[in-house]
């Protein structure tokens, strides 16, 4: 790589390990409640949580059982989704639509909205075009807060089942959703969008403003209010655009300063919620040897995607002719990126977006190489949890943890211990169907899209390229990331319709087994540490936890991949 890359991948880490241990500890204090640590920020907000608990009649000091508070989750899901579903199909009978943009189509709304209530944001859809100011704002925007807010709650219940000693309870849903929003997400979003309105992004309430070209020509110049659904697409990895070309588009994402801000914005909560669970478990060095795992597998995959594409590709289309040359190409491999962000950002955003939830581009990711786009896509396939979107990363990394307790456990004789808690054939049984469940709908719907006409009718590509095309499609909404290979056209009924079903999947039958074993943590009471206890906070435990995630990944995706973005590579 060169200089310059080294450069902004060293400055970005320098960004995050001043900020995520800051704000780690602050979110330790808005998750603290009932473990005797008090809130920050008491004075602004608890009016104004009080007030949003009085109207929804909620009582803020009554926590619930587990099954309560996932119960309060898939109510609350379900009417989100309601809600955004008749919005969609009503949205041309509604305000705020300067464009007079008709309602969606059924199976695109029900697509859309399972989409953005499962925190996924897949855009089966092109923004600008398909949405009006209204959707946008009350319908997306609205979802990106609260479906951030709940995972990040379903975050705190569980290690709150970690901490706690024989209790029944692991927390209130409503309150954690609140807290989430007005002390988290939207401080943070009031920021972040500042400072890309500064940068050029534009926010306003506009339709299209008609502009003259150099030719005589007459351009359609778009408006709407994109910083502030950027701010949050980023900070609540959800991904979702307000324009088609998402993070690309130079309305959204204007300056190399934009693109650094927004980076660090996909990054800065699931990196800091690392911090915080060492802050609440009150064993810094759990913290710690969370964030060494998140880390060492980002950082792996962000060297290897900046690599290949600033190392170009051996094979390059010239006037329409396939042709094998040997000339390496000045700068990298820029098929598909902007020249404002080159090769390294692009890598690294790629890298960055597919280890977490998040899903938003800077780049075509169908136009990476088949080096890069492969690791991007087995990126999403480790269960997006180096560092993870906000919340369900640092969910999926500790059911990683536990699994590799047990196997060490195994490997010496003894019943498995975590954070002095044993880990029985209970937990390990809700671990099992915490893993299997994406690779389920990953690779059944992926099999079946490869035998069905209608689906592989709607590929860009045929060939091991298609393959990956389908691959990446179901890696990314079984996963909840949302971010696509631009040669699937996904606004087929088979795709909408199956691809909801998998972002359903992927959101909630993970989510369950989470607040169980959050429940059944709760429950057991510590045991005293002895000589054959394993310690869970060194280097040796983070590298084993971390090969366990390899091998784990490996023996489930390898043969798909195989004979797709390997088989691709390995023809070139």
């Amino acid at each position: 790589m060169s200089a310059t890359a080294w450069a902004q991948f060293a400055l970005l880490i320098v960004v995050l390990l001043a900020t995520a241990p800051l704000l780690g500890r602050y979110m330790a204090k808005v998750y603290g409640y009932g473990e005797g640590v008090s809130a920050p920020g008491d004075r602004f907000f608890l009016p104004v949580e009080k007030l949003v608990y009085r109207i929804c009649r909620v009582d803020p000091e009554k926590e619930q059982h587990w099954t309560r508070y996932a119960l309060s989750l898939l109510a609350f899901s379900a009417v989100g989704f309601v809600a955004l579903y008749a919005l969609l199909r009503a949205q041309g009978a509604l305000p705020l639509n300067p464009l007079g943009l008709p309602g969606l189509d059924p199976n695109v709304a029900f697509n859309v909205a399972v989409s953005f209530m499962t925190n996924t944001n897949w855009q089966a859809y092109g923004g600008e075009s398909t949405m009006s100011h209204l959707t946008q704002m009350s319908g997306l925007t609205v979802q990106n807060f609260v479906s951030a807010a709940a995972g990040m709650g379903v975050m705190a219940a569980l290690i709150r089942g970690l901490a706690r000693r024989g209790a029944r309870t692991v927390g209130n849903f409503w309150v954690d959703l609140t807290r989430g929003v007005l002390r988290i997400l939207l401080p943070l979003s009031l920021l972040v969008s500042t400072v890309l309105v500064s940068q050029g992004v534009i926010q306003n309430l506009n339709g299209h403003t008609a502009a003259a070209t150099l030719e005589g020509g007459e351009q359609a110049i778009p408006g709407g209010p994109a910083a502030s659904q950027v701010a949050i697409k980023q900070l609540g990895t959800n991904g979702g655009g307000f324009f088609d070309m998402n993070s690309a588009h130079p309305f959204e994402n204007a300056t190399a300063l934009s693109n650094f801000v927004q980076t660090w914005a996909i990054l800065v909560i699931p990196f800091a919620l690392a911090f915080a669970f060492g802050h609440m478990v009150r064993d810094r060095r759990q913290g710690w040897a969370v964030l060494s795992i998140m880390f060492t597998v980002w950082a792996t995959f962000s060297l290897v995607i900046m690599g290949a594409e600033g190392a170009g590709s051996p094979r390059l289309e010239a006037m329409g002719v396939e042709q094998s040359v040997t000339a390496e190409q000045s700068g990298g491999y820029m098929e598909g990126k902007e020249t404002r962000f080159g090769p390294a950002a692009s890598g690294l955003w790629a890298a960055s977006t597919t280890g977490t939830s998040n899903g938003s581009v800077n780049a075509m990711h169908d136009s990476l190489t088949p080096l890069g786009g492969g690791t991007a896509m087995l990126h999403m396939m480790f269960g997006e949890l180096s560092p993870g979107g906000v919340g369900v990363g640092l969910n999926g990394l500790l059911v990683m943890t536990v699994l590799t307790v047990f196997i060490a456990g195994l490997m010496i004789g003894r019943t498995p211990e975590y954070l002095g808690k044993k880990i029985t054939s209970t937990e390990i049984t809700l671990v099992m169907l915490y893993v299997l469940a994406m690779p389920v709908v990953l690779l059944g719907f992926a099999a079946a899209s490869s035998v069905n006409g209608a689906a592989l009718a709607s590929l860009g590509n045929q060939g091991p390229h298609g393959l990956s095309e389908i691959l990446y499609g179901y890696a990314s909404t079984a996963n909840n990331n949302g971010s696509a290979f631009a040669g699937l056209d996904s606004s087929t009924w088979w795709y909408t319709v199956t691809m909801g079903i998998a972002m359903l999947v992927g959101r909630f039958l993970l989510i369950i087994p989470v607040l169980a074993l959050a429940g059944s943590m709760a429950r057991k009471r510590p045991v005293p540490a002895t000589v054959g206890t394993l310690p869970t906070h060194t280097p040796v435990f983070a590298g084993l936890t971390v090969a366990v995630v390899v091998i784990v990944a490996g023996l489930t995706f390898l043969p798909a991949l195989s004979l797709g973005p390997l088989a691709e590579l390995f023809t070139l």
